[in-house]
């Protein structure tokens, strides 16, 4: 999941968006000031002024503790939706893709909202199941509005979609040692991956899920936002012995990229399916109804005309969103994520290459820089081995 808020073609500028008289359009976390006191360098996301880096680490030193220690991200631009009352549930199956009959309560599922036209993906969701009559939804922040709409305009009338997206604050602590400083603080590490469970924190009560967006054990805390800086005191009052680093937005984004994850509004859009994503396993494909269903249905058995692959770069080259690729005079795909990896140290994409070409993992591509052709070898992600699967 995660943030569908960066304008595709690269990462925003770092900007002191304090400074900047268009900051007052902006929402803020409840946690501004704790970033501002840290030194972040702030960005727009999704209507949102959040911290993109800080100072003394950087990308790099921030994105290095979450592969080898841990870190926290504040994602509270996230956003956040209760749908309520009897038969909520089932509801929200006969909309999401993916099928909330495989989990039950105290579980959590990555699902999409698709278009029911199209099959092209609204947002990608994930779904915190509690009771057959109560899910909890955490959309992307630029999505959340359109997917409560579509849910509202849907919904029965004894189910209710209530938007709550500044109520809570989320906190994503990734790494390695993610469970010793959950433990530390008394909190649950123990259940399974995409599990949640409630639990209290410096007095608060919060909700802990085992999930993330960086391929390294991790949990995310929804808090309350009114007391979202009381959890983030507490954590990073026990954090130092663990090495815990404050992470921006722009590490997160080299950690999805480096685990293959897609970003929506990149690598899945209302232009791109969950089919030539290939996030078909998100896809309920034996459910008799979600939004999308017939359209995907009949994608999946045509085959798509263009598919989402790796790519890692030969040389030094670094390839950036929209980029094309060639295989010789023909161009075969575009770009859709493309970074340099601090792991590899290598440049890495997502890019949706034409099923016409017909290549196949290991094949060179080269990729057009102003003019330039760099070499980029298919590779299936993801392009790291993170330190616990």
């Amino acid at each position: 999941m995660l943030t569908s808020d960066v304008a595709p073609g690269k990462l925003p500028p770092m900007t002191d968006v304090t400074s900047d008289a268009a900051a007052t359009r902006l929402r803020r976390s409840p946690l501004h000031e704790r970033h501002t006191a840290a030194g972040a360098k702030f960005a727009p996301f999704g209507g949102w002024e959040m911290p993109l880096e800080y100072a003394g680490g950087g990308v790099l030193k921030e994105h290095t503790a979450v592969r080898t220690a841990v870190g926290v991200f504040d994602v509270s631009h996230l956003g956040k939706a209760r749908v309520s009352g009897p038969g909520a549930a089932d509801f929200v199956n006969s909309c999401l893709s993916n099928d909330l009959g495989r989990i039950g309560p105290g579980r959590a599922q990555y699902t999409l909202c698709c278009d029911d036209a199209t099959g092209g993906v609204v947002d990608d969701i994930i779904a915190y199941l509690y009771a057959d009559d109560h899910v909890f939804l955490i959309p992307n922040a630029a999505n959340t509005a359109e997917v409560v709409r579509r849910l509202r305009a849907a919904a029965p009338a004894q189910v209710t979609v209530t938007d709550e997206h500044e109520a809570y604050a989320v906190l994503a602590v990734q790494g390695p040692r993610s469970a010793e400083l959950l433990a530390a603080l008394d909190l649950p590490t123990e259940h399974g991956y995409m599990s949640f469970s409630a639990a209290s924190l410096a007095g608060v009560e919060l909700t802990v899920c085992r999930t993330g967006y960086t391929g390294e054990l991790g949990y995310e805390l929804v808090v309350p936002a009114e007391h979202a800086v009381a959890v983030w005191d507490a954590l990073f009052a026990a954090g130092a012995a663990f090495e815990l680093r404050a992470c921006g937005l722009a590490a997160r984004d080299t950690l999805r990229t480096e685990m293959g994850y897609p970003l929506h509004g990149q690598d899945l859009s209302l232009d791109i399916s969950p089919v030539q994503a290939r996030s078909g396993w998100a896809v309920g494909w034996d459910k008799p109804a979600f939004w999308g269903r017939d359209a995907l249905l009949a994608e999946k058995a045509a085959g798509p005309r263009r598919t989402l692959r790796g790519l890692v770069a030969v040389d030094r080259a670094i390839p950036r969103p929209g980029m094309t690729l060639h295989v010789g005079d023909a161009q075969v795909g575009i770009v859709t994520s493309g970074t340099f990896s601090p792991t590899l140290k290598q440049g890495i994409a997502l890019a949706l290459v034409s099923a016409d070409a017909n290549l196949t993992d290991g094949d060179e591509v080269e990729i057009d820089i102003r003019g330039r052709r760099a070499p980029l070898k298919l590779t299936k992600p993801p392009f790291v081995t993170p330190s616990v699967k």
